[in-house]
């Protein structure tokens, strides 16, 4: 039975040992390089003094070096713990205030940052790491000790309250989402991923395990040129590109700036998606000139390990419809619950909660908040049986397919009616012309406001709106953006637009 990621590297450096496994813009790594080189910074970690579980942040750009250091870290007992070296110093702090880190690992280019955050004796250069012999056997003794319920990875998320959250996952999480993935998409050697998201976004998950599971190649695509799409569909056609695990933002930017019309990208045979909405409009845009494409609309949030529920689009659907969530992922259980803990029925609107060996092992540093998201299922009250509560609102279809209707925080009571803002959201993305929108509630104004990006005018959007909605539901207000802010993530900065729109 495989208990750590490693066996997946080691196997497929034993099968695929000189094809190249990762690719970026200043060269590529074979497997036998990859797994060699993480196995000179687990060495070099283990001599530092890390000690088993101890925290590693990694502090490096969307490069192929990140992956020797996360497994180095993996291999020397460790949790690492990526973190976005392009973020102010002061949230990097936050961040550190949290994890309590042994070590920073970085490299040159971001030492200068690196040395605001932890004391000198903690700081660790990546480049020194190159320079030491492998021990494989004190390594083996190291994995010897490891088992699959150990924490793999540590990611920061925004928190509620202003200080980051650090998402603890294992490596059992990891290796079963990793095994349904290959399997359902029949994943093998001759898979050619390009990876869209940065390192420290959990989006980028099944790009780095379903890639070393199977022996395939990644190519790894820098963050700024997802601002022009173009220069990305003409790398993935130059270099046979047929599987991407991309957020529905780049997805949606890409058919917006109608790239798909200009370049030929038929290459591609598999296309995931998860992370927020993708708007029927534009997936159909991506049906229509990659046709012969499978998509898998993905559900998660990061503290269920990348994806919980997963549908292959098997039908068509209008633009005014919604793309299912679909059905539980393997080893991965899901309950709808009402206001009093009841299993909904079929149309009935309730929370999603999962349960199963995808369920992060809590927030780390945090016990408080820990408690609060990770409860006993109420329906098993006699044993231990923890799950995540998503606070995401959705109800099973006719089909037996879970829908998304909204986040639980964004529901609101207007005019006497409890409204989903994501309902009016997705009507609004049905429009021609809407790129991206977003609903929100103005806290002074008790009114509903809509911020879009788009070629149309508020008029036009308010008669259309008037078409699909009810009148309470219409915003009152709507103001258009000549960009819409995004996160580091790549999704709607929600929170800054509250900040600046909506009080």
């Amino acid at each position: 039975m495989l208990k750590s990621v490693l066996d997946y590297l080691e196997k497929s450096e034993a099968a695929f040992f000189d094809k190249t496994a990762v690719t970026d813009e200043k060269g590529s790594d074979t497997y036998g390089e990859l797994a060699e080189k993480a196995r000179r910074v687990g060495t070099f970690l283990r001599k530092k003094g890390l000690q088993d579980n101890d925290v590693v942040a990694v502090l490096l750009g969307k490069e192929r070096a990140a992956l020797p250091a996360f497994w180095g870290v993996t291999y020397a007992g460790g949790i690492y713990s990526p973190m976005d070296c392009h973020a102010p110093v002061e949230r990097l702090k936050l961040i550190m205030g949290t994890l309590q880190p042994a070590f920073v690992l970085t490299d040159s280019a971001n030492r200068e940052k690196a040395v605001e955050l932890i004391d000198p004796d903690r700081l660790l250069i990546l480049d020194e790491a190159w320079k030491e012999p492998e021990d494989k056997e004190k390594l083996m003794i190291v994995q010897r000790r490891r088992i699959d319920t150990d924490p793999l990875y540590i990611i920061c998320t925004s928190g509620s309250t202003g200080v980051p959250k650090g998402v603890v996952i294992s490596h059992r999480a990891v290796i079963d989402f990793t095994e349904e993935a290959s399997q359902e998409m029949a994943f093998s050697d001759r898979e050619v991923f390009a990876n869209q998201a940065p390192f420290y976004f959990d989006a980028s998950v099944p790009d780095l395990y379903c890639t070393i599971r199977n022996g395939a190649s990644l190519h790894i695509i820098p963050e700024g040129w997802f601002s022009f799409p173009i220069r990305v569909l003409e790398y993935i056609k130059e270099h046979k590109v047929n599987a991407i695990f991309w957020v529905p933002s780049a997805l949606i930017l890409t058919a917006n700036l109608r790239a798909l019309q200009e370049v030929d990208v038929t290459c591609l045979r598999k296309i995931m998606f998860c992370g927020e909405i993708m708007p029927v409009k534009q997936y159909n845009m991506w049906k229509k000139y990659v046709p012969d494409a499978k998509y898998v609309n993905y559900y998660g949030p990061s503290e269920t390990t990348y994806a919980s529920t997963y549908y292959v689009i098997d039908r068509e659907f209008r633009e005014d419809e919604t793309l299912p969530i679909g059905r539980a992922a393997v080893n991965t259980g899901v309950l709808i619950l009402n206001e009093e803990n009841r299993i909904c029925g079929t149309g009935e609107v309730g929370e999603l909660c999962i349960r199963g060996s995808g369920v992060a092992l809590g927030y780390y540093n945090n016990p408080e908040r820990t408690k609060e998201s990770f409860v006993q299922n109420p329906l098993s009250p006699f044993y231990r049986d923890i799950m995540y509560r998503t606070g995401d609102l959705v109800k099973l279809n006719a089909r037996g397919e879970i829908e998304y209707v909204g986040r639980k925080d964004f529901q609101i009571k207007h005019r006497g009616y409890r409204i989903e803002l994501g309902e009016i959201e997705a009507a609004v993305m049905s429009i021609d012309g809407i790129n991206r929108a977003c609903c929100l509630y103005h806290i002074k104004k008790r009114s509903i406001l809509l911020l879009y990006e788009g070629s149309i005018s508020k008029e036009s959007i308010k008669k259309e709106l008037e078409r699909r909605l009810p009148d309470y539901m219409i915003p009152e207000l709507i103001t258009e953006l000549e960009r819409m802010p995004l996160n580091a993530n790549g999704k709607i900065d929600r929170k800054w637009l509250q900040e600046n729109y909506g009080k």
